[in-house]
């Protein structure tokens, strides 16, 4: 699981920075519109994120641009989050740890 959140982490990272030099101004359906540089840098560490029941939800973010989110101008986000744990346990239970987290619900 650590391994699965790592290279989700790199793949993050990396496309933030390619995205961010590929384009002035970009739209995503996901209603993400960025005018400007972007640079993120996140890192996360012995993360663990667990859901158990039906409908739950558990999570660990560090340095994202979520959803219904305008920004104009540079965006600089630098996050960190070390042995960081999110457990939702039960029906409709909601859990997360979100450090450097632009936007969304």
């Amino acid at each position: 699981m650590r391994k699965l959140a790592l290279v989700a982490l790199i793949s993050v990272v990396a496309s933030g920075a390619a995205f961010a030099q590929s384009a002035q101004r970009s739209t995503n359906t996901q209603g993400v519109q960025i005018q400007g540089n972007t640079d993120i840098k996140a890192k996360q560490e012995n993360t663990t994120a667990v859901a158990v029941g039906e409908g739950n939800t558990a999570k660990n973010t560090a340095g994202a641009i979520k959803g219904g989110t305008q920004i104009q101008g540079n965006t600089k986000i630098q996050a960190s989050q070390k042995n960081a744990t999110a457990v939702a346990v039960g029906k409709g239970n909601t859990a997360a740890n979100e450090a450097g987290v632009i936007g969304g619900k």
